[in-house]
């Protein structure tokens, strides 16, 4: 099922309609390569129409957010990020805290920590929207000492 389908029946299962706003800022993210922000967003929105305000751009990824049609990034610099999940689905980013570089990895690699979690201290992780933060490999190179 494509995901403009997979929206619209997420959309009718809550009792909502799909508007133009919603489905050009939709169809604007299936263009966006990688993660945007919602400024970077609305840019692209307005070249299509300047009937959309930015508080429509929010409130409409705050809805793909909550149906787990995009998922919001924050890299720790104040701005989130969105990525359309498309076919790949949930997934986990590590946030590099240096050069702001996002890479994704499938969330069975957490499963290990997520049954840990769970069988020592009853919490059940919810793996879908975690965001690590760190150093990527280039970075962590670069910041460690000379033996």
């Amino acid at each position: 099922m494509a995901c403009e389908e997979v929206f619209l029946q997420k959309l009718r299962d809550r009792g909502l309609r799909l508007t133009p706003q919603r489905e050009m800022i939709l169809s604007v993210m299936h263009d966006v390569e990688g993660l945007a922000t919602a400024d970077e967003i609305y840019v692209q929105v307005q070249g299509l129409t300047s009937a959309v305000d930015i508080s429509t751009v929010y409130r409409t990824l705050d809805l793909l957010q909550e149906l787990d049609i995009v998922a919001c990034v924050d890299p720790g610099d104040g701005q989130h990020l969105y990525e359309l999940l498309g076919v790949h689905g949930p997934h986990i980013h590590l946030v590099c805290q240096s050069c702001g570089k996002v890479m994704g990895i499938e969330i069975a690699e957490a499963q290990p920590l997520a049954q840990r979690l769970r069988a020592e201290h009853g919490f059940v992780a919810d793996l879908d929207h975690l965001s690590v933060p760190g150093l990527c490999q280039a970075c962590a190179e670069r910041t460690a000492e000379p033996l």
